[in-house]
């Protein structure tokens, strides 16, 4: 079976950004798990490691999964089904930021006073300062396999718009 490549050749730059991601991602979703099973709380700048059982031990596994598909994607970076190891990782992050996004929305709508049922204007902008979730943290550095991708579509002048009948 021939192997088909992503690339011509390895970047450098991909293979050290994504080697970092993967083990910072990794690192979180240990973390992550370690302060749910431990029932601490941890928070310190930005950063909020969330303790709740589904939470934190879900989150955890997906952000130990993403790195795992990181570390293991970088290996050949320019074969494709490598490179696709590297976007489930980003994939996997983007929807856990996704779950953390919506729980910070939904968190912002209901008062914490029990005479008013919406919160109010103040307390609802309140609610979308730090501290963030790992993932929430780490969303904006996923999103750098965008580029990647365009390259690829690109180098393979592979159209991913559906076909017509």
């Amino acid at each position: 079976m021939q192997s088909q490549y992503a690339f011509d050749q390895k970047s450098a730059l991909y293979m050290a950004y994504f080697s970092i991601l993967g083990l910072v991602s990794l690192s979180a979703g240990i973390v992550d798990i370690i302060v749910t099973v431990s029932g601490a709380e941890y928070s310190a700048g930005i950063l909020e490691i969330p303790n709740s059982g589904f939470r934190g031990v879900w989150g955890g596994l997906v952000m130990v999964f993403a790195g795992c598909f990181y570390l293991s994607g970088i290996r050949s970076s320019n074969e494709i089904h490598q490179f696709a190891k590297v976007v489930l990782g980003s994939i996997l992050l983007w929807v856990l930021s996704g779950t953390d996004i919506f729980a910070i929305i939904t968190g912002s709508i209901p008062s914490e006073d029990a005479e008013h049922w919406f919160n109010t204007s103040r307390g609802f902008i309140d609610a979308y300062a730090p501290p963030y979730t790992p993932a929430l943290i780490l969303l904006p550095f996923s999103l750098f396999i965008i580029f990647y991708i365009r390259k690829y579509r690109l180098h393979q002048s592979v159209s991913i718009d559906p076909v017509t009948d």
